[in-house]
């Protein structure tokens, strides 16, 4: 079996023509990599992070086993 391109494998698509091969896929993969860039870079509520820090703050007592 060694040398042998299987679909499940790991070969890789060949990056020209993948617009073409996904068809509507690729408009979707385009959107939610969109969605996804915006929602990384947004910050951090103020809450959010105190509640954040509180949890750094209490996790290292509660896992020394």
């Amino acid at each position: 079996m060694t040398g042998q391109a299987s679909g499940a494998g790991g070969a890789k698509p060949k990056r020209q023509g993948d617009s073409e091969l996904l068809g509507s896929n690729s408009e979707i993969g385009r959107k939610l990599k969109l969605y996804y860039d915006e929602l990384v870079s947004d910050e951090v509520p103020d809450r959010f992070a105190q509640l954040l820090s509180q949890l750094e703050e209490t996790e290292p007592t509660q896992q020394k086993d």
